[in-house]
Protein backbone atom coordinates (compact mmCIF):
# COMPACT_ATOMS: atom_id res chain seq x y z
CA UNK A 1 0.00 0.00 0.00
CA UNK A 2 1.45 2.95 -0.94
CA UNK A 3 1.81 6.15 1.30
CA UNK A 4 2.69 9.71 0.71
CA UNK A 5 6.42 9.32 2.77
CA UNK A 6 7.22 6.24 0.79
CA UNK A 7 7.35 8.49 -2.33
CA UNK A 8 10.81 9.89 -3.57
CA UNK A 9 10.97 12.41 -5.96
CA UNK A 10 11.96 12.32 -9.53
CA UNK A 11 14.86 14.01 -11.11
CA UNK A 12 18.47 14.71 -9.86
CA UNK A 13 20.00 15.17 -7.02
CA UNK A 14 17.71 15.67 -3.74
CA UNK A 15 20.30 17.58 -2.04
CA UNK A 16 20.97 20.27 -4.84
CA UNK A 17 17.69 20.75 -6.29
CA UNK A 18 15.31 20.32 -3.37
CA UNK A 19 13.83 24.21 -2.20
CA UNK A 20 13.84 24.73 1.35
CA UNK A 21 9.72 24.83 0.82
CA UNK A 22 9.91 21.44 -0.88
CA UNK A 23 11.35 19.93 2.37
CA UNK A 24 8.89 22.26 4.95
CA UNK A 25 6.25 20.24 2.08
CA UNK A 26 7.23 17.22 2.00
CA UNK A 27 5.86 14.79 4.72
CA UNK A 28 8.46 12.48 7.16
CA UNK A 29 7.94 8.82 7.92
CA UNK A 30 5.12 8.41 10.57
CA UNK A 31 6.46 7.91 14.33
CA UNK A 32 5.12 4.17 15.83
CA UNK A 33 3.42 6.41 17.44
CA UNK A 34 1.31 7.22 14.89
CA UNK A 35 1.42 3.52 13.00
CA UNK A 36 0.37 2.21 16.58
CA UNK A 37 -2.43 4.64 16.54
CA UNK A 38 -3.62 3.89 13.03
CA UNK A 39 -3.43 0.19 14.00
CA UNK A 40 -6.04 0.66 16.46
CA UNK A 41 -8.15 2.53 14.22
CA UNK A 42 -7.81 0.17 11.69
CA UNK A 43 -8.54 -2.32 13.87
CA UNK A 44 -11.66 -0.79 15.63
CA UNK A 45 -12.74 -0.40 11.55
CA UNK A 46 -12.61 -3.86 11.57
CA UNK A 47 -14.40 -4.59 14.85
CA UNK A 48 -17.25 -2.68 13.16
CA UNK A 49 -17.25 -3.79 9.60
CA UNK A 50 -17.19 -7.37 11.71
CA UNK A 51 -20.33 -6.45 13.80
CA UNK A 52 -22.31 -4.93 10.23
CA UNK A 53 -21.47 -7.98 8.06
CA UNK A 54 -22.77 -10.11 11.35
CA UNK A 55 -26.01 -8.34 11.53
CA UNK A 56 -26.08 -8.14 7.88
CA UNK A 57 -25.73 -11.91 7.82
CA UNK A 58 -28.17 -12.44 10.55
CA UNK A 59 -30.75 -10.77 8.85
CA UNK A 60 -30.11 -12.02 5.22
CA UNK A 61 -30.22 -15.47 6.77
CA UNK A 62 -33.82 -14.28 8.33
CA UNK A 63 -35.37 -13.01 4.74
CA UNK A 64 -33.96 -16.40 3.38
CA UNK A 65 -35.87 -17.78 6.02
CA UNK A 66 -38.84 -15.51 5.62
CA UNK A 67 -38.55 -16.37 1.64
CA UNK A 68 -38.69 -20.03 1.89
CA UNK A 69 -41.76 -19.89 4.51
CA UNK A 70 -43.29 -17.97 1.62
CA UNK A 71 -42.44 -20.46 -1.12
CA UNK A 72 -44.15 -23.44 1.40
CA UNK A 73 -46.87 -21.25 2.19
CA UNK A 74 -47.52 -20.27 -2.18
CA UNK A 75 -46.65 -24.46 -2.49
CA UNK A 76 -49.71 -24.85 0.20
CA UNK A 77 -52.16 -22.19 -1.34
CA UNK A 78 -51.45 -23.85 -4.53
CA UNK A 79 -52.69 -27.39 -3.26
CA UNK A 80 -55.48 -25.84 -1.58
CA UNK A 81 -56.48 -24.45 -4.47
CA UNK A 82 -56.58 -27.74 -6.22
CA UNK A 83 -58.33 -29.06 -3.48
CA UNK A 84 -61.04 -26.48 -3.60
CA UNK A 85 -61.52 -26.81 -7.39
CA UNK A 86 -62.05 -30.51 -6.62
CA UNK A 87 -64.52 -29.64 -4.05
CA UNK A 88 -66.42 -27.28 -6.84
CA UNK A 89 -66.71 -30.03 -9.71
CA UNK A 90 -67.82 -32.12 -6.70
CA UNK A 91 -70.31 -29.96 -5.20
CA UNK A 92 -71.92 -29.29 -8.86
CA UNK A 93 -72.22 -32.57 -9.88
CA UNK A 94 -73.86 -33.40 -5.87
CA UNK A 95 -76.56 -30.17 -7.22
CA UNK A 96 -77.29 -31.88 -10.53
CA UNK A 97 -77.43 -35.68 -9.01
CA UNK A 98 -79.73 -34.05 -5.90
CA UNK A 99 -81.91 -32.20 -8.84
CA UNK A 100 -82.18 -35.44 -10.39
CA UNK A 101 -82.91 -37.84 -7.67
CA UNK A 102 -85.46 -34.91 -6.97
CA UNK A 103 -87.06 -35.62 -10.36
CA UNK A 104 -87.12 -39.16 -9.69
CA UNK A 105 -88.99 -38.81 -6.50
CA UNK A 106 -91.34 -36.57 -8.74
CA UNK A 107 -92.06 -39.33 -11.18
CA UNK A 108 -91.50 -41.73 -8.36
CA UNK A 109 -94.52 -40.36 -6.72
CA UNK A 110 -96.88 -40.66 -9.79
CA UNK A 111 -95.90 -43.91 -10.42
CA UNK A 112 -97.22 -44.65 -6.67
CA UNK A 113 -100.12 -42.84 -7.48
CA UNK A 114 -101.08 -45.02 -10.97
CA UNK A 115 -100.49 -47.71 -8.53
CA UNK A 116 -102.80 -46.86 -5.88
CA UNK A 117 -105.44 -46.61 -8.28
CA UNK A 118 -104.83 -49.60 -9.78
CA UNK A 119 -105.15 -51.12 -6.53
CA UNK A 120 -108.46 -49.45 -6.14
CA UNK A 121 -109.70 -51.27 -9.34
CA UNK A 122 -108.69 -54.61 -7.86
CA UNK A 123 -110.46 -53.81 -4.56
CA UNK A 124 -113.83 -52.23 -6.70
CA UNK A 125 -113.60 -55.52 -8.21
CA UNK A 126 -113.32 -57.64 -5.34
CA UNK A 127 -116.02 -56.50 -4.14
CA UNK A 128 -118.25 -56.97 -6.84
CA UNK A 129 -117.21 -60.34 -6.84
CA UNK A 130 -118.32 -61.03 -3.25
CA UNK A 131 -121.64 -59.31 -3.80
CA UNK A 132 -122.25 -61.79 -6.70
CA UNK A 133 -120.77 -64.72 -4.52
CA UNK A 134 -124.09 -63.40 -2.28
CA UNK A 135 -126.35 -63.73 -4.82
CA UNK A 136 -125.48 -66.48 -6.26
CA UNK A 137 -125.61 -68.43 -2.19
CA UNK A 138 -128.96 -67.12 -2.04
CA UNK A 139 -130.03 -68.37 -5.48
CA UNK A 140 -129.08 -71.82 -4.15
CA UNK A 141 -130.40 -71.42 -0.87
CA UNK A 142 -133.88 -70.80 -3.10
CA UNK A 143 -133.00 -73.95 -5.41
CA UNK A 144 -132.35 -75.97 -2.17
CA UNK A 145 -135.58 -75.12 -0.90
CA UNK A 146 -137.21 -75.56 -3.89
CA UNK A 147 -135.64 -78.85 -4.23
CA UNK A 148 -136.90 -80.48 -0.62
CA UNK A 149 -140.18 -79.22 -2.25
CA UNK A 150 -140.04 -81.43 -5.15
CA UNK A 151 -139.65 -84.53 -3.00
CA UNK A 152 -138.03 -87.23 -4.65
CA UNK A 153 -137.90 -85.63 -8.05
CA UNK A 154 -135.35 -82.29 -7.30
CA UNK A 155 -132.82 -84.46 -5.48
CA UNK A 156 -130.71 -84.15 -8.02
CA UNK A 157 -131.01 -80.71 -8.60
CA UNK A 158 -130.75 -80.05 -4.70
CA UNK A 159 -127.55 -81.63 -5.09
CA UNK A 160 -126.11 -78.98 -7.48
CA UNK A 161 -127.38 -76.25 -5.55
CA UNK A 162 -125.42 -77.32 -2.61
CA UNK A 163 -122.09 -77.61 -4.45
CA UNK A 164 -123.24 -74.22 -6.09
CA UNK A 165 -123.57 -72.86 -2.90
CA UNK A 166 -120.34 -74.34 -1.56
CA UNK A 167 -118.41 -72.66 -4.46
CA UNK A 168 -120.30 -69.32 -4.01
CA UNK A 169 -119.16 -69.47 -0.17
CA UNK A 170 -115.63 -70.36 -1.16
CA UNK A 171 -115.53 -67.06 -4.02
CA UNK A 172 -116.81 -64.63 -1.07
CA UNK A 173 -114.14 -66.25 1.20
CA UNK A 174 -111.62 -65.24 -1.21
CA UNK A 175 -113.21 -62.04 -2.17
CA UNK A 176 -112.86 -60.56 1.09
CA UNK A 177 -109.37 -61.75 1.64
CA UNK A 178 -108.23 -60.20 -1.87
CA UNK A 179 -110.31 -56.74 -0.30
CA UNK A 180 -108.59 -57.02 3.04
CA UNK A 181 -105.09 -57.47 1.52
CA UNK A 182 -105.81 -54.83 -1.17
CA UNK A 183 -107.08 -52.60 1.89
CA UNK A 184 -103.94 -52.93 3.54
CA UNK A 185 -101.57 -52.88 0.54
CA UNK A 186 -103.38 -49.45 -0.38
CA UNK A 187 -102.70 -47.96 2.98
CA UNK A 188 -99.09 -48.85 2.54
CA UNK A 189 -99.00 -47.17 -0.77
CA UNK A 190 -100.96 -44.19 0.49
CA UNK A 191 -97.74 -43.71 3.48
CA UNK A 192 -95.57 -44.02 0.66
CA UNK A 193 -97.61 -41.42 -1.71
CA UNK A 194 -97.92 -38.82 1.47
CA UNK A 195 -93.72 -39.30 1.98
CA UNK A 196 -93.43 -38.46 -1.68
CA UNK A 197 -96.44 -35.61 -2.16
CA UNK A 198 -94.51 -32.39 -1.77
CA UNK A 199 -95.93 -30.17 0.74
CA UNK A 200 -98.06 -28.40 -0.76
CA UNK A 201 -99.02 -25.58 1.89
CA UNK A 202 -97.31 -22.53 1.39
CA UNK A 203 -94.02 -21.45 3.99
CA UNK A 204 -94.61 -25.08 5.45
CA UNK A 205 -91.69 -27.00 5.92
CA UNK A 206 -90.34 -29.73 4.05
CA UNK A 207 -91.16 -33.37 5.57
CA UNK A 208 -90.44 -36.56 4.62
CA UNK A 209 -88.18 -37.79 1.47
CA UNK A 210 -88.78 -34.74 -0.27
CA UNK A 211 -88.04 -32.69 3.09
CA UNK A 212 -84.53 -34.22 3.74
CA UNK A 213 -83.71 -34.03 -0.44
CA UNK A 214 -84.59 -30.46 0.03
CA UNK A 215 -82.03 -30.39 2.91
CA UNK A 216 -79.32 -32.18 1.38
CA UNK A 217 -80.09 -29.71 -1.92
CA UNK A 218 -79.20 -26.52 0.58
CA UNK A 219 -76.27 -28.39 2.30
CA UNK A 220 -74.64 -28.83 -1.15
CA UNK A 221 -75.54 -24.91 -2.33
CA UNK A 222 -73.56 -24.13 0.89
CA UNK A 223 -71.05 -26.21 0.50
CA UNK A 224 -70.71 -24.70 -2.65
CA UNK A 225 -70.94 -21.26 -1.61
CA UNK A 226 -68.22 -21.72 0.65
CA UNK A 227 -65.81 -23.10 -1.70
CA UNK A 228 -66.14 -20.21 -3.63
CA UNK A 229 -65.85 -18.19 -0.70
CA UNK A 230 -62.76 -19.92 0.32
CA UNK A 231 -61.34 -19.81 -2.79
CA UNK A 232 -61.46 -16.09 -3.16
CA UNK A 233 -59.44 -15.76 0.07
CA UNK A 234 -57.19 -18.10 -1.08
CA UNK A 235 -56.41 -16.07 -4.15
CA UNK A 236 -55.71 -12.99 -2.09
CA UNK A 237 -53.70 -15.18 -0.05
CA UNK A 238 -51.87 -15.81 -2.92
CA UNK A 239 -51.50 -12.76 -4.79
CA UNK A 240 -50.32 -11.48 -1.11
CA UNK A 241 -47.57 -14.04 -0.72
CA UNK A 242 -46.38 -13.75 -4.28
CA UNK A 243 -45.97 -9.91 -3.70
CA UNK A 244 -44.31 -10.52 -0.30
CA UNK A 245 -41.94 -12.49 -2.54
CA UNK A 246 -41.12 -10.10 -4.55
CA UNK A 247 -40.84 -7.69 -2.05
CA UNK A 248 -38.19 -10.15 -0.29
CA UNK A 249 -36.47 -10.72 -3.36
CA UNK A 250 -35.40 -7.19 -3.57
CA UNK A 251 -34.55 -7.17 0.12
CA UNK A 252 -31.98 -10.13 -0.61
CA UNK A 253 -30.37 -8.42 -2.92
CA UNK A 254 -29.94 -5.22 -1.35
CA UNK A 255 -28.66 -6.94 1.39
CA UNK A 256 -26.25 -9.32 -0.79
CA UNK A 257 -25.28 -5.73 -2.13
CA UNK A 258 -24.59 -4.17 1.87
CA UNK A 259 -22.70 -7.36 2.33
CA UNK A 260 -20.25 -7.00 -0.45
CA UNK A 261 -19.59 -3.56 0.94
CA UNK A 262 -19.04 -4.20 4.68
CA UNK A 263 -16.51 -7.35 3.39
CA UNK A 264 -14.71 -4.40 1.57
CA UNK A 265 -14.21 -2.15 4.67
CA UNK A 266 -13.37 -5.46 6.49
CA UNK A 267 -11.02 -6.19 3.98
CA UNK A 268 -9.57 -2.65 3.90
CA UNK A 269 -9.11 -2.81 7.47
CA UNK A 270 -7.17 -6.19 7.50
CA UNK A 271 -5.13 -4.49 4.08
CA UNK A 272 -4.44 -1.92 6.67
CA UNK A 273 -3.58 -3.60 9.97
CA UNK A 274 -1.49 -6.00 7.62
CA UNK A 275 0.22 -2.77 6.02
CA UNK A 276 1.23 -1.52 9.52
CA UNK A 277 2.31 -5.43 10.95
CA UNK A 278 4.83 -5.78 8.38
CA UNK A 279 6.59 -2.68 9.21
CA UNK A 280 7.84 -4.11 11.90
CA UNK A 281 6.14 -1.62 14.46
CA UNK A 282 5.05 -3.25 17.65
CA UNK A 283 1.61 -3.07 17.52
CA UNK A 284 -1.14 -5.02 19.66
CA UNK A 285 -1.63 -7.52 17.41
CA UNK A 286 2.36 -8.37 17.14
CA UNK A 287 2.69 -10.57 20.22
CA UNK A 288 -0.19 -12.87 18.64
CA UNK A 289 1.36 -12.70 15.30
CA UNK A 290 4.84 -13.95 16.42
CA UNK A 291 2.78 -16.63 19.12
CA UNK A 292 0.82 -17.88 15.43
CA UNK A 293 4.15 -17.99 13.24
CA UNK A 294 5.69 -20.00 16.81
CA UNK A 295 3.06 -22.50 16.88
CA UNK A 296 2.79 -23.41 13.23
CA UNK A 297 6.47 -23.58 13.20
CA UNK A 298 6.55 -26.10 16.44
CA UNK A 299 3.39 -28.16 14.62
CA UNK A 300 5.47 -28.31 11.05
CA UNK A 301 8.10 -30.10 12.78
CA UNK A 302 6.52 -32.47 14.98
CA UNK A 303 4.78 -33.34 11.63
CA UNK A 304 8.13 -33.61 9.78
CA UNK A 305 9.29 -35.52 12.73
CA UNK A 306 6.82 -38.14 12.58
CA UNK A 307 7.42 -38.36 8.64
CA UNK A 308 11.28 -39.08 9.26
CA UNK A 309 10.50 -42.33 12.17
CA UNK A 310 7.63 -43.88 10.37
CA UNK A 311 4.82 -43.00 12.15
CA UNK A 312 2.91 -42.19 8.50
CA UNK A 313 3.88 -41.63 5.24
CA UNK A 314 3.33 -38.03 3.17
CA UNK A 315 0.02 -39.37 1.53
CA UNK A 316 -1.52 -40.16 4.64
CA UNK A 317 -0.29 -36.88 6.05
CA UNK A 318 -2.06 -34.82 3.02
CA UNK A 319 -5.00 -37.21 3.03
CA UNK A 320 -8.03 -35.00 1.92
CA UNK A 321 -10.98 -38.21 1.96
CA UNK A 322 -12.92 -36.73 5.04
CA UNK A 323 -15.11 -40.15 6.10
CA UNK A 324 -18.10 -38.78 8.13
CA UNK A 325 -18.80 -40.87 11.17
CA UNK A 326 -21.87 -42.27 11.77
CA UNK A 327 -24.84 -40.70 14.17
CA UNK A 328 -22.95 -37.30 14.66
CA UNK A 329 -24.60 -33.83 14.45
CA UNK A 330 -23.02 -31.75 13.70
CA UNK A 331 -21.51 -34.04 11.03
CA UNK A 332 -17.83 -35.27 12.32
CA UNK A 333 -15.26 -36.76 9.93
CA UNK A 334 -11.49 -38.83 10.29
CA UNK A 335 -8.99 -39.08 7.97
CA UNK A 336 -5.45 -41.04 7.66
CA UNK A 337 -3.65 -38.05 9.92
CA UNK A 338 -6.22 -37.69 12.24
CA UNK A 339 -5.11 -40.12 15.18
CA UNK A 340 -1.46 -38.55 14.59
CA UNK A 341 -2.82 -34.89 15.20
CA UNK A 342 -4.70 -36.28 18.44
CA UNK A 343 -1.33 -37.20 19.54
CA UNK A 344 0.98 -34.47 17.99
CA UNK A 345 -1.37 -30.95 18.31
CA UNK A 346 -3.19 -30.70 22.14
CA UNK A 347 0.38 -29.67 24.01
CA UNK A 348 1.76 -26.60 21.50
CA UNK A 349 -2.56 -25.55 21.27
CA UNK A 350 -2.87 -25.84 24.90
CA UNK A 351 0.02 -23.72 25.39
CA UNK A 352 -0.68 -21.18 23.24
CA UNK A 353 -3.67 -20.44 25.51
CA UNK A 354 -1.97 -19.09 28.18
CA UNK A 355 -0.25 -16.11 26.18
CA UNK A 356 -3.12 -13.82 27.21
CA UNK A 357 -6.70 -14.05 28.98
CA UNK A 358 -7.47 -12.70 25.64
CA UNK A 359 -6.90 -16.14 24.10
CA UNK A 360 -10.04 -17.57 22.56
CA UNK A 361 -8.67 -20.93 20.87
CA UNK A 362 -5.74 -21.65 18.68
CA UNK A 363 -5.85 -24.48 16.35
CA UNK A 364 -4.02 -26.32 13.27
CA UNK A 365 -6.21 -27.00 10.83
CA UNK A 366 -5.29 -28.34 7.10
CA UNK A 367 -5.80 -26.32 3.93
CA UNK A 368 -9.66 -27.31 3.39
CA UNK A 369 -10.48 -26.02 7.37
CA UNK A 370 -10.12 -29.69 8.72
CA UNK A 371 -9.91 -29.59 12.75
CA UNK A 372 -8.02 -33.02 13.38
CA UNK A 373 -7.97 -31.88 17.11
CA UNK A 374 -9.61 -28.98 18.65
CA UNK A 375 -8.57 -27.47 22.66
CA UNK A 376 -9.12 -29.80 25.06
CA UNK A 377 -12.34 -28.07 26.36
CA UNK A 378 -14.25 -27.94 22.99
CA UNK A 379 -13.14 -32.08 22.25
CA UNK A 380 -15.85 -34.10 24.06
CA UNK A 381 -17.37 -36.82 22.45
CA UNK A 382 -20.74 -36.09 20.85
CA UNK A 383 -24.08 -36.59 23.26
CA UNK A 384 -26.86 -38.64 21.34
CA UNK A 385 -29.49 -36.69 20.23
CA UNK A 386 -28.37 -33.08 21.49
CA UNK A 387 -26.75 -31.36 18.39
CA UNK A 388 -26.76 -27.84 20.29
CA UNK A 389 -24.03 -29.03 22.78
CA UNK A 390 -22.28 -31.05 20.27
CA UNK A 391 -21.83 -27.55 18.13
CA UNK A 392 -20.47 -25.69 21.16
CA UNK A 393 -18.64 -28.64 23.10
CA UNK A 394 -17.39 -30.90 20.74
CA UNK A 395 -15.78 -29.00 17.57
CA UNK A 396 -12.58 -31.39 16.66
CA UNK A 397 -13.08 -33.71 13.54
CA UNK A 398 -15.39 -30.97 12.25
CA UNK A 399 -14.56 -29.06 9.04
CA UNK A 400 -14.82 -25.14 9.47
CA UNK A 401 -15.06 -23.55 5.50
CA UNK A 402 -16.23 -20.52 5.87
CA UNK A 403 -15.19 -16.92 4.86
CA UNK A 404 -12.72 -16.69 7.66
CA UNK A 405 -12.05 -20.38 7.73
CA UNK A 406 -10.83 -20.89 4.61
CA UNK A 407 -8.93 -17.67 4.20
CA UNK A 408 -6.87 -18.63 7.39
CA UNK A 409 -6.10 -22.88 6.21
CA UNK A 410 -5.31 -21.57 2.70
CA UNK A 411 -3.00 -18.82 3.61
CA UNK A 412 0.61 -18.97 2.26
CA UNK A 413 2.01 -15.43 3.61
CA UNK A 414 3.97 -15.09 6.44
CA UNK A 415 0.29 -13.96 8.66
CA UNK A 416 -2.69 -13.40 8.02
CA UNK A 417 -4.42 -10.70 10.19
CA UNK A 418 -8.67 -11.52 10.29
CA UNK A 419 -11.23 -9.96 11.61
CA UNK A 420 -15.04 -11.67 12.12
CA UNK A 421 -18.39 -12.22 14.63
CA UNK A 422 -18.17 -15.44 16.16
CA UNK A 423 -21.72 -16.94 17.36
CA UNK A 424 -20.77 -18.71 20.83
CA UNK A 425 -24.64 -20.02 20.71
CA UNK A 426 -27.63 -18.52 22.72
CA UNK A 427 -27.99 -15.26 20.58
CA UNK A 428 -24.67 -14.21 21.90
CA UNK A 429 -22.14 -13.46 19.55
CA UNK A 430 -18.57 -12.12 20.11
CA UNK A 431 -16.09 -9.96 17.71
CA UNK A 432 -12.97 -12.00 17.28
CA UNK A 433 -9.56 -11.17 15.68
CA UNK A 434 -7.68 -13.95 14.10
CA UNK A 435 -3.62 -14.18 13.46
CA UNK A 436 -3.34 -17.33 10.87
CA UNK A 437 0.01 -18.48 9.96
CA UNK A 438 1.05 -21.18 7.47
CA UNK A 439 2.27 -24.82 8.19
CA UNK A 440 4.72 -26.03 5.58
CA UNK A 441 5.64 -29.35 5.87
CA UNK A 442 8.79 -30.80 3.56
CA UNK A 443 8.17 -27.88 1.44
CA UNK A 444 4.08 -28.41 0.62
CA UNK A 445 1.35 -26.50 2.15
CA UNK A 446 -0.19 -28.66 4.80
CA UNK A 447 -2.60 -25.97 6.47
CA UNK A 448 -2.78 -22.98 8.61
CA UNK A 449 -2.27 -22.06 12.42
CA UNK A 450 -5.36 -20.21 13.48
CA UNK A 451 -5.20 -18.15 16.94
CA UNK A 452 -7.84 -16.06 17.59
CA UNK A 453 -8.18 -13.50 20.59
CA UNK A 454 -10.68 -10.65 21.87
CA UNK A 455 -10.14 -7.03 21.25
Amino acid sequence: MPFPWSRTPSGGDTASEASDDQRRSSPSAPSPAVWVALGRSASSLGQGAAEVRGVLDDTHKAVENQHQALDALAASLAQVAQAQSRIQDSTAHSRQTAHSAALALQQLGAEVHDIASSLRQVSEAAQDITQVALNTRLVAFNATVEAKRAGEAGRGFAVVADAVKDLAGRVESTSKAIVNSVQQLDARIERLRAELQPDAQAGAPSAGIHGAMAAIQQDVAAMAAAAQSSAAVTQALDAQAHALQSQLGGTLGGLAQAVRHADGFLTMSEQLIDTIAETGVETDDSPYIRAAQRCAREIAQRLESALQRGEIALPALFDSTYRPQAGTDPAQFLTDFSALAERCFPDVQEAALTLSDKVVFCIAVDRNGYVPMHNRAVSHAQRPDDPVWNAAHSRWRRIFNDRTGLASARNTRPFLLQTYRRDLGGGKTMVLKECAAPITVQGRHWGGLRLAYKF
